[in-house]
């Protein structure tokens, strides 16, 4: 989260360091000056962010590890998008708001080519002077389009189905902001230090959106391949589905996801892959029924259908130079464990973990399938059920344990996934309103923390609240 905060921040920082370095003499000579200059500079960081966010978009797997992974890079699209949209009704507003105070007879309307000091008198670039006009009705129909497309990316209700089709339609209106933005940026700017910038930002943006548009994204990193399997847990409400792929597959670690395309009206959604990879071609994913479609999965799969899978994405690390680690997992977020669990019984280690599992309905089945998992990784798991409220002797189980062997499954009936928030896992008192008291606490404090964090598509295809899915702790001390 920190580094997503402080590129976020950075962004903002050089944007401005590099306007400010550009500024000629006289920007903030009178109102009007001032007014012009700040028309440029909202412009400016608008256009930035929404370039940096359309970059983000195309799922450069380059900065993946610089961000922590697509599924946390995915957050700062969104903040950069809000933040375009929210700078460029600021900068519409400085373009009209004073015009409407002169008609009302609050404020002097300026002499013809005066009071414009960062605009029509100064000398530079100005490709094609007489779209002028143009580039500025497009620029202002493309922002009403802008706002109702981020009203509707950010309204949860609003199914993905409908989201994926309407949100590509932001390339196009990215595409036509960057036609405004050459044509009346501030010609001074292309010889100044920001003019470089700016070219670089605009084309890696234009070309990102170019990708979105044709359908590219992510193009050489699909596999096809046919559903081989479908298994259904009914307490837990997921879905367990195989697939068996026909071409190329890079491999992937545990705890990585992948964009799943089984209709392609419906478009692609991103699962956990819950297996590790032996080369067989087989991937399986374990998907949990929260919105209307992964709801409607188990009528919708049949096996033999064809698949697209894309990726592998994401930055879960699991590697640790302690001895012994401690996996805290909600409801789905268990995927990334149990394809460790493979990935370690196919290893042949016997790692020493513990392996907190909340759900509010635990399957037998399913539970039984993890146990099965750790005793092949060399650890034996004994699930410990607690009652709807909690009990001195259910407390005293879960501080002491009840496996046998290197590794333990608790599952903890009451607690909801979504009660493992970001921030009571973090500090001090890390999950005292979901966990009983003693069952983690003594070996979080000090642990090193790496949160996978991913939003459910179905449930808010806007990215509105990010969720926390898995926590993997690796302890410190006893």
């Amino acid at each position: 989260m920190a580094r997503l905060k402080y590129t976020f921040v950075g962004t903002f920082v050089f944007l401005t360091a590099m306007w400010l370095l550009s500024l000629s003499p006289g920007a903030f000579a009178d109102f009007w000056s001032t007014r012009s200059t700040l028309i440029y500079y909202t412009g400016i960081l608008a256009i930035g962010f929404m370039s940096a966010g359309v970059m983000l978009a195309a799922r450069p797997v380059q900065v993946e590890g610089a961000l922590g992974g697509l599924d946390k890079f995915y957050r700062l699209h969104k903040w950069l998008g809000i933040a375009a949209a929210l700078l460029a009704v600021v900068h519409w507003l400085l373009e009209i708001v004073p015009r409407w105070m002169v008609r009302q007879g609050w404020l002097e309307r300026p002499e013809r080519g005066g009071g414009q000091g960062q605009g029509q008198g100064a000398k530079g670039f100005q490709p094609f002077p007489d779209l002028r006009e143009i580039a500025a009705d497009l620029g202002e129909w493309s922002l009403y389009l802008l706002l109702v497309l981020v009203a509707l990316a950010l309204w949860k209700r609003f199914p993905y189905r409908y989201f994926f089709k309407t949100h590509r339609l932001m390339a196009a209106v990215y595409l036509v902001l960057v036609f405004h933005a050459i044509i009346l940026m501030n010609r001074a700017y292309w010889t100044a230090p920001l003019g470089p910038v700016m070219a670089l930002l605009l084309a890696g943006g234009s070309v990102a959106a170019l990708t979105s548009l044709f359908r590219r994204i992510g193009h050489s990193r699909r596999a096809v391949g046919r559903v081989e399997e479908v298994r259904r847990y009914g307490n837990n409400a997921g879905l367990e589905v195989a697939v068996r792929l026909d071409t190329a597959w890079p491999g992937h670690d545990a705890g990585q996801f992948a964009f799943v395309t089984f209709d392609d009206s419906e478009g692609a959604h991103p699962f956990t892959i819950s297996s590790g990879w032996s080369g067989d071609g087989r991937l399986t994913f374990t998907i949990k029924g929260i919105g209307d479609y992964t709801r409607a999965l188990p009528e919708l799969l049949r096996v033999g259908q064809a698949a697209t899978v894309e990726g592998p994405y994401g930055r879960f690390d699991f590697q640790s130079n302690r001895d012994r680690q401690i996996w805290v997992a909600g409801g789905v977020g268990i995927t990334p464990f149990i394809a460790r669990l493979q990935a370690l019984g196919d290893e042949g280690r016997d790692v020493p973990i513990d392996l907190v599992y909340s759900t509010a309905s635990p399957d037998t089945a399913f539970v039984d399938n993890i146990r099965q998992l750790a005793q092949k990784a060399g650890g034996s798991v004994a699930p410990v059920a607690v009652a709807a409220r909690w009990q001195a002797d259910d407390r005293q189980a879960l501080r002491h344990g009840s496996a046998v062997g290197s590794s333990r499954c608790l599952v903890l009936r009451p607690v909801a996934p979504r009660q493992c928030s970001a921030r009571r896992l973090h500090g001090a008192r890390p999950s005292s309103a979901a966990l009983p008291s003693g069952t983690v606490r003594n070996a979080v404090i000090g642990l090193r923390r790496c949160l996978r964090i991913f939003v459910n598509p179905d449930e808010n295809p806007g990215a509105p609240r990010w969720v926390v899915e898995s926590a993997l702790f690796s302890q410190i001390g006893a």
